[in-house]
């Protein structure tokens, strides 16, 4: 299998992703709540949202 590294798009998704939930986590902003475990399942989106990028050639 070869992996190719993620275009800027998909890097800046992941990471806007990512911050919102350690940011949600944290508490620095009043995020509202709409699933439990919230942070959880931000920081999962955006590690598959990486691991796609590089699974995927050309996205």
């Amino acid at each position: 299998m070869r992996l190719n590294p993620p275009t800027i798009v998909i890097f800046l998704i992941a990471f806007v992703l990512a911050a919102l939930g350690l940011v949600t986590k944290m508490g620095f902003f009043g995020v509202p709540r709409y699933l439990p475990h919230q942070e959880f399942w931000l920081a999962m989106i955006a590690y598959l949202t990486l691991m796609v990028g590089n699974l995927v050639k050309g996205l």
